[in-house]
């Protein structure tokens, strides 16, 4: 079924290094060909092709980390992204599938078609006029200085619906509810719920988070400063200087990640909101 795969991971965690070369040295065994990323050069034992993110074209991956190690994955990877297993090497991990002490079984699992895909909308952004990498969780808006507020015009279709005064403002997918948006005050989309949502932050009117249908076009216009910071999925980072404009549309492109059993509610529960709570 697969004949490529490639293997992403921390590089500051031995664990996941370790965890790297005996995978590596599993899928090899196993006839496939075995892709590495190229910022483990030199900190993994394997003999696998380094190749860098931006290259990385294999039939499935496998991330070694946390959410943030899946999140610089999809922001640099090739597109169409293929699928990914994701194995948990962070503190919450609500993004990932398995523990590292079940890599090994899982992989089996993936090479037998033993598992399903889940995909993940994501956000196409446009900042002053210029393309940025797709977001799976989301984008923030913001004045890039601490305690600088941002005035902006929010418009649905090019029509302005309402103007906020806030430190910043998170536009977030449904994967991305449960993030920074969620921390801000803002709902938790159901992922069969097609939409995105936008949340302010620490917001000096009374505004609270709008969920917009996925097939609307939504437009950030900043009145004041006239620079601004525009970040993708905490990884990627562009000023806006004298155009600040922020335009944004559910993305063509999707992650898909390998999944097994569980599904969003078993790590809603298990990972984020309800842990310890009977």
């Amino acid at each position: 079924m697969f004949k490529t795969v490639g293997l992403i991971a921390r590089y500051d965690k031995k664990p996941a290094l370790k965890l790297t070369d005996e995978l590596a040295q599993y899928l090899s065994g196993k006839g496939l060909k075995v892709y590495i990323e190229d910022s483990l050069s030199g900190k993994v034992t394997t003999e696998g092709e380094m190749v860098p993110l931006s290259k990385m074209k294999a039939d499935f991956l496998i991330a070694i980390g946390g959410d943030g190690t899946i999140l610089r994955t999809c922001i640099s990877l090739p597109k169409p992204e293929p699928p990914i297993l994701a194995v948990n090497m962070g503190v919450r991990g609500f993004l990932t599938e398995v523990e590292p002490k079940n890599a090994i079984e899982a992989t089996g699992k993936v090479l037998k078609g033993e598992f399903k895909i889940e995909k993940c909308s994501k956000l196409s952004v446009c900042a002053g006029g210029e393309a940025m990498p797709d977001a799976l969780n989301d984008v923030v808006l913001s004045a890039g200085e601490p305690s600088k507020i941002i005035y902006a015009q929010i418009c649905k279709e090019g029509k302005p619906i309402l103007k906020c005064q806030a430190d910043g403002l998170i536009v977030a997918t449904q994967t991305g509810s449960t993030g920074y948006s969620l921390s801000a005050g803002g709902p938790i989309l159901d992922p069969a719920v097609d939409c995105f949502v936008i949340t302010p932050i620490c917001a000096l009117t009374v505004f609270r988070s709008l969920v917009f249908p996925a097939d609307c076009t939504i437009t950030l216009n900043v009145i004041r400063p006239k620079e601004t910071l525009v970040v993708i999925d905490g990884k990627n980072y562009r000023k806006v200087v004298n155009e600040p404009t922020l335009k944004i549309t559910m993305s063509k492109n999707v992650t898909s990640f390998i999944r097994f059993e569980n599904d969003f509610y078993d790590r809603l529960r298990n990972r984020l909101l309800f842990k310890g709570i009977e």
